[in-house]
This record gives structure tokens, sequence and C-alpha cells, in this order.
């Protein structure tokens, strides 16, 4: 048996980046402060939790044991009666992320009757894992002896979310059930693949960042060299199966190259994703200067030229990924939610990397806009792809024959409290602004910290420290790129014009002297019981532009207030959102609102709506005031038309004087 620690440290250790992509010499000791350890009294993402709790893992539970053969699938194994497999071959996946995104609820809001149902799909997990580890149910009900051979087959993508899973309800729970299992079966491919003369590429990636969350767990050297094993297996030429040959582009799987050559980001949107997290998971380690430099080449890739403005990525629904450069079409976005997920989980381990700021203004751009779109507001139906525009024929679905969305942002939203705080030596980092609790421990002192804010519809942040006594420490607080003049790192997307007003940074009241770094404002002192930091953000209407390569985007704008992205829904107004103009000054103005039950800010904007003249042979503008809601909030209401980008011009079209 392992021997595991009481606790369970984060991923992210020390790293010298010698990459010449980072700066000479950069250090940084950051480690996420767990979702488990951040007590969440947010007024905009408590309630989602809740939601999450019940309706969404409910839908979870009804789809994967009633409407579906995942649990069945593991109860015939135990059977050993000769039954058929039921549903696609990876669809096991989806029974451990629900077990994972239970794991997350259950440290929220405990529910022992969800406790209950975990316990019992592990008892039954467990009950079809083979003597000697392996455990995949489509391989066990239809042909064991062809197990791990086909790479396509997701039978490492599986097993890591396994991982995944075990790992989280252990850390909830204390319960090693399925830990146990998780580790059987990580023991089990270590000793099948980590030998001379078998290659194997991961059709899916995802163990490379599970295995990384065992071996933080556990300790055990093997899980970091089998990481590092999977990686340093792609673009070699070993891959083989069903999807090689489909695609006949090794760069679908990211396998064109070895990793630590990748230089642009290609193929399918999560597998690259869940891929470059493992390989930061791994680098945060070995401190290997090759995952370092490749990761910052396809990051800049993505976020420069390959992401939408809502964080969300892989256009293309033909390759569930990335084309070419700019190409960001709007009303058939693929954009999956899966992969705005796998965007903030990149982005976190890239910040602790790093300590740059920028990244985690990725990371809050994909969470509140790309990945909350894949949830209703009711909690139960979801979005796979998520477009920028639509005609009306989009709505949402109670599930997907590939159920990966549903559980994925689940999980995602359970656990967001992994992705607020962050600390190091003598430092403590705040990265997302959403109503908290939590305590660090500098030297001997305990520093309990709480935030207030009505953020994201607010910009005013407050922090204060309560230490029992006085300690010194650099409080790290992220100035978001938004509220200056950088809407995203790069150029790929700008504001029409310079923000009018200025950020504030008080302490007790005061205005207090800080340095800027990376993208944070640092505040080194003594700091005392009682003590409080105020940050007032600017939170005004801004109109973007996309780089003129962004064909799609030509000659319009898009609307964003604080780090929200919106869109013009005809719910609001009048069904008419294709025929919309917007001024050359145009006025905006902001009222608080409801969609269905959901507290929002709302965008009123004056704006032109395009009619036709009497006489039907022109057309001519017309004031209007327009109502545009949060993006994400779009199409609970029913299908109806909707657009992100706005026109700033009618093209091929007279405009009567």
């Amino acid at each position: 048996m392992h021997l595991i620690p009481k606790t369970y440290a984060a991923a992210t250790l020390a790293c010298c980046l010698q990459a010449a992509s980072f700066q000479a010499n950069a250090q940084q000791r950051i480690q996420s402060v767990q979702f488990s350890q951040v007590n969440i009294t947010d007024a905009f993402w408590k309630p989602k939790q809740e939601k999450v709790a019940t309706a969404t893992l409910n839908a979870c539970i009804i789809q994967t044991e009633e409407k579906s053969g995942r649990i069945r699938n593991f109860e015939k194994v135990a059977r050993k009666q000769g039954e058929k497999h039921e549903g696609i071959y990876y669809d096991d996946s989806d029974v451990y992320k629900a077990i994972e995104a239970i794991a997350y609820s259950l440290k929220n809001r405990p529910d022992a009757a969800l406790e209950r149902k975990a316990d019992e799909w592990i008892d039954k997990i467990a009950a079809a894992q083979q003597p000697d580890g392996y455990l995949n149910t489509y391989y066990t009900l239809t042909d064991l002896n062809q197990r791990w051979t086909d790479m396509e087959k997701h039978e490492d993508y599986c097993a890591g979310h396994l991982m995944e899973a075990a790992v989280a309800y252990y850390n909830t729970t204390g319960k090693r059930k399925l830990l146990d299992v998780a580790i059987r079966f990580a023991d089990h491919i270590d000793s099948t693949f980590r030998v001379a003369n078998r290659p194997w590429v991961s059709g899916h990636q995802e163990i490379e960042l599970a295995l990384m969350k065992m071996y933080h767990l556990t300790n055990e050297d093997r899980y970091l060299k089998l990481a590092d094993w999977f990686l340093d297996q792609r673009g070699h030429g070993y891959g083989k199966g069903k999807i090689w040959d489909e695609w006949k582009d090794p760069k679908y799987c990211q396998d064109d190259v070895p990793v630590k050559q990748q230089k642009e980001i290609t193929g399918h949107a999560v597998r690259a994703m869940y891929q470059y997290t493992g390989a930061a998971d791994v680098a945060s380690v070995t401190q290997d200067p090759g995952y370092m430099n490749a990761m910052t080449a396809v990051w800049e890739d993505v976020v420069y030229r390959n992401m939408y403005l809502t964080g969300g990525i892989g256009s293309s629904g033909h390759n569930e990924g990335f084309t070419d450069d700019y190409d960001l079409p709007n009303g058939n976005a693929y954009s999956e939610t899966c992969a705005s997920v796998g965007m903030v989980f990149w982005n976190q381990r890239m910040n602790a990397l790093t300590g740059d700021a920028k990244y985690i203004d990725v990371l809050e751009r994909s969470l509140y806009n790309g990945a909350l779109d894949g949830l209703s507001l009711s909690g139960d139906t979801f979005f796979y792809g998520n477009p920028l525009s639509s005609v009306g024929n989009n709505a949402r679905s109670a599930w997907f024959g590939t159920a990966c969305c549903p559980s994925n942002i689940a999980r995602l939203v359970a656990s967001v409290g992994d992705y607020i705080y962050g600390k190091s030596d003598g430092k403590i980092w705040v990265n997302l602004f959403i109503g908290s609790n939590t305590q660090f421990q500098i030297g001997k002192t305990a520093v309990p910290l709480q935030m207030t804010t009505n953020y994201p519809w607010d910009g005013h942040v407050k922090i204060r420290v309560t230490p029992a006594q006085k300690v010194k420490y650099a409080l790290n607080v992220r100035i978001p790129g938004w509220a200056g003049n950088m809407p995203v790192p790069g150029e790929l997307y700008s504001f029409a014009s310079a923000a009018s007003a200025k950020i504030e940074i008080l302490l007790n009241g005061k205005p207090v002297a800080y340095k800027t770094e990376k993208g944070y404002a640092i505040i080194d002192r003594t700091w005392q019981n009682g003590d409080e930091i105020e940050m007032k953000l600017p939170m005004e209407v801004r109109q973007i532009k996309a780089r003129q390569e962004v064909k799609a985007d030509a000659d319009r704008v898009a609307l964003q207030r604080g780090p929200i992205v919106y869109c013009v829904e005809g719910a609001d107004n009048a069904g008419e959102v294709w025929n919309l103009l917007v001024p050359e000054k145009p006025s905006f103005s902001t009222r608080t609102s409801q969609i269905l039950n959901e507290p929002v800010v709302s965008i009123q904007a004056d704006l032109q709506v395009v009619k036709a003249t009497p006489d039907g042979l022109n057309v001519k503008p017309e004031p209007r005031t327009v109502t545009a809601i949060p993006y994400y909030t779009w199409a609970n209401r029913g299908r109806g038309p909707m657009q992100v980008w706005l026109p700033v011009k009618m093209k091929n079209i007279r405009i009567a004087e």
C-alpha cells in the first residue's frame, strides 16, 4: 500500500525558468490554495455551486444510471456473464468525472445521500477491476485480449479521469477505496508500458495531468516518470490506430513533432489543452526548459491568433479544434465547453510556473464566458459548442451522446475555489475576485484573509486580513488587463478607445504605495489585524475590435464590461438582432436586471436599427435603445437570434439619406 500524506499539496513547486521565452532567472514558488481550504461566500459563484450540487449532479446521476449503460457496464463486468457493452468505448470517463464533481460538491455542500450514491458507484467500479489492475468496461466486455492494441480507444484517457476522481474523492472524504483502485491501475499501466521497445501514443491526452495529481498525493516517483514518458512518446511516428488512419495528419493529436519542439497549436482543442496542462505539471517538478519553451510558444499561438473573445478555442467542428490562424467564424464557431475548461486548467499552471498575471487574465476570460456558457442558468441543460452568433437555431440540451461537457463544467464550477488564491514563500497571491475566506501561514503566524465583492458586476474589492500578531509578507493582487488597455495579452483584440477611469488601490481607506510586476500590484509591508486593502476597478462599457486578419469580425465591435463579454439576444429586442448598427459614438448605460432567476447587469446601448424605407427601395437607420446581456446567459429563454459582434457599417446596402 502506498503511503499518503494527511493533506494534499498543490501541484506547482519551485521552477527555474530557463527557456528563452521566460525572463532570465525568474523564479516562483507558487502553489494554488485548494478549493477545500477556501470558503466561498460569493453572490455570483455560490448560487452556481448550489445548482451544480443539486440540478447538475442530479442530471448526471439520472443520465448515468437510468438513461445510459454507463453504470450497467460496470455491473456487467462484475457479473461475468458475457453481457454486451452498452454505449461508446470512452463512456467510463463520464462516470469518473461525475464522481470528481461530486467530491468537490461534497466539500462545498455536504450531502449524505449524494455521498452514498458516490460510494455505491465506487463499489461497482472496484468490483469491475481485473486482478492485474486493469479497468475498462469496453474491452473487458468486448475482448480483453485486445486491450492496449488501439491507441485511439481512450483506455488511458479513461484511466486518467479515474485517477483525478480518486484523488478528489480521497481529499474530500478521506475514503481511499477508489484511490486504491486508481493506484493499482496506474501501477498496471506503468509496468505495462514503461519498458523497452513498447511505444504508445495516447489518442486522447489526459493521463499525463492525472498522473501528476497522483504523484503529488502519493509521492510515488514512478508516476512523475510515467507522465513524462507519455509526453515523450509523441512526435516520433509511433502513433497507430483508427484516429491516425482517419486524419492522415498527426497534428490532429499533437503528434507531429516531439512535445518539447512544438511551436504552434494544432488539431483537437481539448486534447491539446490536457497535454499542455500535463506538460506544465511535469515542468513544475523537473524544471525542464524544453517543456517551458514549447508551452510559451504554443500559448502565444493560441492567445495571439486562435482564441475567441470569450476565451473559447477550437473554431472547427470538423476536427473539434484548430484550423488556420485568425480563422474565427462566429455563427459556426465550435468553441467546445471542454476546451474552455481546459484553458482554465492550463493557464492556472502557466501562472504558477511564471508568476505572470497574463495567464490569469486568459483564465478569467475563459471561465466567465466560454466555459460558463456551457451550463444553463437552471443547471440541468448544457451547450457542447458555444457559437458567438445564432439565427435562432441553437438550444441547450439535456444531455449528449458524447457527454464529456456536462460533468466537465460541473467539476470546474464546483472547484472554482482552486483558482482564487496562490501562496509562496513570504507572499500571498490574489488571482480572482470572488467573495471568500481562507487562511495562509506566514512563518509561524496564521493569516486569515477575507475577500468581499460584488464582482463581476461591481469593481469594488475588499481584502481584509486578521493575523493575531504583526507579520511581514508581500500581498500580490492581480490588476486585470481589461482594467487598463489590454483586453487580452497580445494584439488579437483591442479596445476601440482608451479607458477614462483609473484603478484605485487603498490601504485602510488611504492611497497606498505599491509596485507593479507582471500584472500584480505588490504591497510588501508588515501587516496587522484589521488591515484592509480596497481595489476599485473601472467598470466602463468598452468596445472591442479584432485584428484585421480576423475576417469574421471586420467592421464590427463587441461589448465588454469588467471580465464579462456581452451579446444582443432577440428575447430582449423584439427579435431584432441582425439589423442593428453601432454608430460612430454610441452611448451606454447599465441597469440591474434578471435573466430568469440570474441577477445580472445589462447594458442599454443607444444604437441604430436598419429599416426599409416606405418605398421598399432603400434602408434607413433609425435610433434604437438595445439591451445587451452577458454572453453566458443567452439561450436560456428558448431559441432566438443572438450576436456578440455588432456591425459598425452596412455592407453592399444603399443607405437612404
